[in-house]
């Protein structure tokens, strides 16, 4: 009876050092902005996608002339252009080498060459991506059902969709048989079974979190990361029990999260300009390491596993035009984007 004060205290002692460090945009910390590449290009931009493997980076641009720009994870320097895909972002299967699109209809195209494949069509509203190498399985997220839509990664076929009810965003598979996936619009986490395409059940999370629009996974000590807007924190959950662990403070309107089981750091990003990175210290301990100032809507990221580097992309804009309403998504209002400012940050250490 005695022990449960004494948790509360040090529990909220914890989150008042956490928030600190949040709020006053610690830079100190092992990471830091190694380079910003002003690459260009016209267009609007959600997800960003590292295929350490084959040294690519892959960022899909919307607009007039909607493609897939590709870049070398070496050099940022673009080495090729997959023309006339309008996506919201884009990945490779390992396997089989092909890349595929979150588009519809999808593009699918050869990961070495960049040259087209074929085209894939579904249903929904393609958003978000993942792909599971263990099934060579590609998961296609929209938040119009259906949910889930399994792509075979081999011929490109459909084999299922899977709906969840509500809005997908980020997913994580653990390569053992489950798919987790937050449901941004009920405050919930999904879980699947990848054998059957079925729907397990959800791990909600009540009043420690909502909007939660990123997810990470420590497969090995079965740790969730759930990136959540309202309020911005992220919650870690046990991905076994759905038991809720632990949570810490983090920027506002984060759109992405990364796990590196190399160093037990889960990375955030956040559109208002700041990257999270909150270490693991134990499988039911946490602490922010650091966070780290970067641009104003850089909000998705991607890891490179092999480097251990993060990679995200933002654009500078002008003033807003003067009158108009506040955006539904409570979004700031933003002017027409800088020509030429476009970049990709890489961060590291």
């Amino acid at each position: 009876m005695l022990k449960r004060p004494f948790l509360l205290a040090l529990a909220l002692s914890t989150v008042g050092v956490s928030c600190f460090a949040s709020a006053s945009h610690v830079q100190d910390g092992p990471y830091h902005i190694i380079q910003r590449a002003k690459v260009g290009g016209d267009g609007g931009f959600d997800y960003v996608y590292a295929d350490s493997a084959g040294r690519k980076l892959y960022v899909a641009r919307t607009g007039q002339s909607s493609r897939i720009d590709v870049y070398s994870l070496d050099t940022l320097q673009q080495v090729g252009t997959i023309d006339k895909v309008r996506a919201h972002g884009a990945m490779v299967d390992p396997k089989t080498h092909k890349g595929f699109s979150s588009s519809k209809p999808m593009a699918v195209w050869d990961s070495k060459t960049l040259a087209p494949l074929k085209t894939i069509d579904v249903n929904g509203n393609p958003d978000g991506l993942l792909g599971d190498p263990s099934k060579e399985a590609i998961y296609i997220l929209s938040h119009a059902e259906p949910n889930v839509t399994v792509i075979n990664a081999k011929d490109g076929s459909v084999g299922g969709t899977i709906n969840i009810g509500g809005a997908p965003e980020q997913a994580a598979v653990d390569g053992k048989g489950t798919l987790y996936i937050d449901i941004e619009d009920t405050g919930e986490v999904a879980v699947v079974d990848t054998n059957t395409y079925k729907l397990v059940t959800k791990y909600a999370l009540g009043s420690k979190g909502g909007g939660n629009a990123g997810l990470a996974l420590d497969v090995k000590n079965h740790v969730l990361f759930v990136a959540c807007r309202e309020p911005a924190v992220m919650v870690m959950l046990d991905s076994k029990t759905g038991k809720y662990l632990a949570d810490l403070p983090i920027g506002a309107g984060c759109d992405g999260a990364a796990f590196n089981p190399k160093t037990h750091e889960c990375f955030s990003s956040q559109g208002d300009g700041t990257l999270t990175i909150i270490k693991e210290t134990s499988p039911t301990t946490f602490v922010i390491e650091q966070t780290l100032k970067t641009l104003p809507g850089a909000k998705t990221l991607a890891l490179d596993s092999k480097t251990g580097k993060i990679y995200l992309i933002a654009a500078e804009y002008g003033a807003p035009p003067a009158g108009g309403t506040q955006p539904a998504n409570g979004r700031p209002r933003r002017g027409p984007m800088v020509s030429g400012s476009f970049s990709i940050i890489e961060v590291g250490k």
